[in-house]
């Protein structure tokens, strides 16, 4: 019996996400279609030139955004940001520095300090228990 495999797809929404890029700024034919896993790593290892442009200028989806300023999607919520943003839009809040943004990369500066204290502790448990 021959094997048949079929192509992987996803939704470009789906893609998207994979890629970093906001849908909604994406051409047309790449919302409209599907995307081949083999069309994603093709994507992924060689740009085109409005997946390169979305990627350095935006509107960057709402993880990008969160990253970019140091902060949480949820923080970003609590800011009263929910759209997605420009570089130049974030670099202006980067100097702006709003009180909520202070107030939110200090809150994910403790919840990363926290989960390091809670790593080590889980390592150092580990290693008490190996001895």
């Amino acid at each position: 019996m021959k094997s048949h495999q079929t192509t992987q797809t996803m939704k470009p929404a789906t893609a998207a996400k994979k890629l970093g890029v906001y849908l909604e700024a994406t051409p047309a034919e790449f919302q409209e279609g599907v995307v081949s896993r083999a069309e994603l790593n093709a994507l992924q290892a060689d740009p085109p030139q409005w997946l390169l442009e979305l990627r350095r200028d935006g509107p960057h989806p709402r993880p990008v955004v969160a990253a970019k300023l140091g902060v949480s999607i949820s923080g970003l919520a609590r800011g009263g940001v929910t759209e997605a943003l420009t570089t130049e839009q974030i670099d202006a809040l980067k100097q702006e520095l709003p009180e909520w943004l202070q107030h939110e990369r200090a809150t994910q500066a403790e919840v990363r300090k926290e989960n390091a204290r809670i790593k080590a502790k889980k390592a150092a448990e580990r290693d008490e228990q190996q001895s």
